[in-house]
């Protein structure tokens, strides 16, 4: 993984439309994937097991879910509280006590630690645009439509349940891979690509494709996380039905508490502190903190290298 992955946090709190805030989303899953008109995909559960403090259900570990939200799939969830480690510039041996790792989907799952897949479901990888055909790519004025911050992503086009299909077919092999690696869940990056859109799509064109995204991993036997995107989480808890969220500076933006009231002890949050007025420290010691924080260098670097930053929370 490039450094082009690091924190959305700041960019995206920076250039959110009034509107986004705002929207009330009435799509529901069924009828997200109804027009997308694709059937499940299924596969075979991973044969690694997930460690066995990590082996919980959604109706065994968390508080009462909204009403819309799904029933217990049989995913195993993120072990609740364990220590993290985000490493998606580049695997490395996880430190001693880390339950929780999170990688990109190029690389192995650590072994014998809960692991999270990352893909980038929303706009393309650094180095991966020809494996994109032009028609997912979103278009404006005849240019491809580019992340203003990170100008080597472009945003795909999900705006139509043709362009949504396109896109599912070339994202669900990945999926499908992260569990035949040995994978136990998959985040899903870009959630918030409309708001960088210009208005050429909405918070629904997302939503529908989240939709379809989290009913291949499910059927994978993978947990789904939601990254980022704290305005959007009503939405994608209860109608794409996500299980657990991937958090950039929710402590440092003071949104962890929106990300607990929808996944109660499954927030796994990164902070990069020089975004931040505060210490990781005191982030740590905020009332909502998450339990699973972990503090990293911005451009996630191994350990060695001279801008390497892992740090935990002490003891609470």
């Amino acid at each position: 993984m490039t450094p082009a992955h690091r924190s959305r946090a700041a960019q995206s709190r920076a250039e959110r439309p009034a509107a986004a805030l705002a929207r009330v989303v009435a799509v529901a899953t069924t009828g997200a994937l109804l027009a997308l008109g694709l059937a499940a995909c299924a596969a075979d559960r991973p044969a690694t097991a997930p460690p066995e403090s990590a082996s919980v259900t959604a109706a065994e570990s968390e508080p009462p879910a909204p009403t819309t939200a799904p029933a217990s799939i049989g995913v195993a969830l993120p072990p609740a509280g364990a220590a993290p480690d985000y490493q998606l510039g580049g695997a490395y041996p996880p430190a001693e006590g880390v339950g929780i790792v999170a990688r990109d989907r190029r690389d192995p799952p650590a072994d014998g630690i809960y692991s999270i897949c990352y893909v980038n479901g929303f706009q393309t990888q650094p180095g991966e645009l020809a494996d994109w055909p032009e028609t997912a790519l979103l278009q404006r004025g005849g240019a491809s439509v580019v992340d203003p911050e990170w100008p080597d992503e472009i945003l795909l086009d999900t705006s139509t349940p043709e362009q949504r299909s396109e896109i599912l077919d070339r994202v669900t092999p990945w999926i499908t891979g992260c569990a035949a690696d040995g994978y136990h869940a998959v985040e899903f990056d870009n959630l918030d690509s409309y708001t960088r859109s210009h208005g050429a799509l909405t918070l629904e064109d997302n939503l529908a494709l989240a939709a379809a995204f989290v009913e291949v991993a499910h059927g994978a036997g993978l947990a789904v996380g939601q990254k980022n995107a704290a305005e959007d989480t009503t939405a994608l808890r209860e109608q794409a039905g996500f299980d657990f969220a991937v958090t950039e500076e929710c402590a440092a933006f003071r949104e962890c508490g929106t990300y607990a009231a929808a996944y109660g002890p499954h927030v796994i949050d990164i902070e990069y502190t020089e975004d931040s007025d505060r210490t990781f420290a005191e982030l740590c010691a905020q009332a909502d903190a998450p339990a699973s924080m972990v503090h990293r260098d911005r451009d996630l670097t191994r350990p060695g290298d001279p801008s390497h930053v892992f740090e935990l929370c002490g003891a609470r």
